[in-house]
């Protein structure tokens, strides 16, 4: 059975991915303007523009791009950055996306040591003391922090950390040789944002998936015997809301993998999600498509690694009547 759920799950994951491979490509061609126009500007003749529209192979009919461009997808050829960001025309785009990459990793796995542990932390805390004043307080105190946009929390640290108390820079300079200290300073701000953003969410599920739990019949027939309710929590309750726990955990991390546009936006961040807001701006659709690509194929695999955790949790998902 467990077999069967794993050949399922990857079969749907990969179904998924191929139909998002065909919107981000359709998409990405419906965006307005012209890469070769961009490129050679506004008093570019329209002989020239079209030679340069044939070179690119932006002459070719939509369907063909696509089947090229997912045969070289699938062979780990990203192709090469139309508009030459930062690097020239014609640059490959794995050159391109390889120091981005590694700036959008080292900033979330910062903010996911940080999220995971706190998060689970409170929301524990808040799920064993229901009703009482610390609870209502991790309650409004989540709720309050799901209903701000993150731009707004970026924009009110900015406020407070770097313009009136002047402790953090509002804007991220990485000149790459930045460690300890240095590195954390840098990186302050937003992870700070990142954190408040995250880890409402799993505070919120950690609490009401632990409260659910505890309303199962064996959890009321262990407190009639008078265990401890935090034993009962630990030790009864936590592996069976291990789940839904690790769902919204994997949901969050591929958020923060793929949804700090704004972030990296707001401070100026070197990271991926910026690229690809870059690629955007110049009609760079090789790289916009390689970017898009690589926030799918992340929200797919952790939403998969959830799915296969969930399953071993659970004894009634493995061995289904």
């Amino acid at each position: 059975m467990l077999w069967r759920a794993l050949l399922s799950r990857l079969g749907i994951s990969l179904v998924t991915l191929w139909v998002v491979s065909v919107l981000i490509f359709i998409g990405t061609n419906l965006l307005p303007g012209d890469v070769a126009q961009i490129i050679l500007g506004q008093m570019a003749t329209p002989e020239s523009t079209a030679a340069l529209r044939a070179k690119l192979g932006l002459d070719k009919p939509p369907y063909l791009q696509y089947v090229v461009w997912l045969q070289n997808v699938a062979m780990g050829d990203l192709g090469i950055s139309k508009a030459g960001l930062g690097a020239g025309l014609g640059t490959p785009i794995v050159e391109i996306l390889e120091p981005r990459i590694f700036n959008t990793l080292r900033l979330t796995g910062l903010v996911t040591v940080i999220v995971i542990p706190i998060s689970l932390f409170l929301g524990l805390i808040a799920a064993m003391h229901p009703g009482t004043r610390l609870d209502r307080a991790v309650t409004f105190s989540t709720l309050s922090l799901i209903s701000v946009p993150d731009f707004l929390v970026a924009t009110m640290l900015v406020l407070i950390f770097a313009v009136f108390l002047g402790w953090f820079p509002a804007i991220v300079y990485l000149r790459g040789d930045e460690t300890g200290w240095v590195l954390i300073k840098t990186l302050a701000m937003p992870i700070l944002t990142l954190v408040i953003v995250a880890s409402s969410q799993i505070i919120r599920m950690t609490r009401a998936t632990v409260l659910n739990v505890m309303s199962s019949p064996y959890i009321e027939m262990a407190i009639l015997k008078g265990v401890p309710r935090k034993r009962i929590i630990l030790r009864h309750a936590l592996f069976n809301a291990v789940g839904p726990i690790v769902n919204v955990i994997a949901l969050n991390l591929a958020w923060l993998v793929g949804g700090v546009v704004v972030v990296e936006q707001i401070f100026s961040y070197p990271g991926l999600a910026k690229l690809m807001v870059e690629g955007v701006l110049m009609r760079d659709l090789p790289l916009v498509q390689a970017c898009a690509m690589i926030f799918c194929v992340t929200y797919i695999v952790l939403i998969f690694i959830a799915d296969m955790a969930t399953i071993l949790s659970n004894p009634r998902l493995r061995h289904p009547k």
